[in-house]
């Protein structure tokens, strides 16, 4: 998928808008969830269905990455596993907290497994345990995470 096939699906969404609507002057950002494609598959499609309305990430991925944390208002397009887009979310809440922190109501927001806080704990685990190397850091249940929440605003 390239960068101009993004930006088409970036003008479809416009499209729909009357001429006065704000995300006229916003922004974007185009990526895929987790770290490989069939990762990007499954949870783009919980996306998709309504069950996933929150993700996490490390901040110790930001900071390495020197990228902007998330804020509200966050306009995301977000990519299967093949790099296609396959809708629009926006950012609606954005808190820092440990892992140990995250509770049962964020872990289900989350949609994966069986909603439970164990299977998110189980399964954020391996994550973070596997991509964490790449920045020099290594899984620990206090190790700081950005929470956010979003909804689907274009698909």
């Amino acid at each position: 998928m390239t960068n101009s096939n993004i930006e088409q699906y970036w003008k479809s969404f416009l499209a729909t808008l009357p001429a006065d609507s704000p995300y006229h002057s916003k922004t974007y950002v185009a990526e895929g969830f987790g770290d490989n494609p069939e990762l990007a598959d499954e949870l783009g499609a919980l996306i998709l269905s309504g069950i996933k309305t929150g993700t996490c990430s490390a901040l110790w991925e930001w900071q390495a990455e020197g990228n902007p944390i998330p804020e509200a208002g966050l306009i995301s397009i977000t990519l299967n596993g093949a790099g296609e887009p396959i809708c629009i979310i926006e950012t609606t809440n954005v808190t820092q907290r440990l892992f140990n922190e995250v509770d049962e109501d964020f872990a289900r927001s989350e949609g994966e497994g069986d909603l439970s806080l164990v299977y998110w704990r189980k399964a954020h685990t391996n994550f973070f345990s596997r991509i964490l190397s790449k920045f020099d850091k290594t899984f620990t249940e206090e190790m700081p995470l950005v929470c956010e929440r979003f909804h689907v605003i274009y698909k």
